[in-house]
C-alpha cells in the first residue's frame, strides 16, 4: 500500500526546493523581465490603437471638410454666380460674340 503524504510533507519547503530555486534565479529573473515586457508592449500597443482611433476620426472630420469647401468652391465659381457676385463693380457678362481678330 503506498503511503499517504499528509499536507505538511507536500509543501515543504526543503533543501532540495530551496536548492533548486536558487540554481535557476537567473531564470526566474528572465521570466519576470519578459512578463515585465509582455505587459509593457500590451499597453504600448493599446495606446496605438486609441491614437490611430483619434486620427482616424480627425481624418474624416478633414474630409467632411474639405467636401464642403470643394461644393462651396463649385458653386462659387458657377458662372451666374460669378456674373451676381461683379454687378454691384460694374461688370456684366458679355451679350454678344467675340470678335475674331484676323491675323494679317
Amino acid at each position: 500500500m503506498a503511503k499517504k503524504k499528509d499536507f505538511k510533507t507536500m509543501f515543504d519547503v526543503g533543501r532540495w526546493t530551496s536548492s533548486l530555486v536558487l540554481n535557476n534565479l537567473a531564470f526566474v529573473f528572465f521570466l519576470g523581465f519578459l512578463a515585465t515586457v509582455y505587459i509593457a508592449n500590451a499597453h504600448l500597443a493599446e495606446r496605438n490603437v486609441r491614437e490611430i482611433q483619434v486620427l482616424q476620426k480627425e481624418l474624416k472630420e478633414m474630409r467632411w471638410y474639405y467636401m464642403s469647401l470643394q461644393s462651396e468652391n463649385m458653386y462659387n465659381s458657377m458662372r451666374s454666380e460669378v456674373a451676381r457676385r461683379v454687378r454691384d463693380e460694374g461688370l456684366r457678362p458679355q451679350s454678344e460674340a467675340p470678335k475674331r481678330v484676323a491675323p494679317r
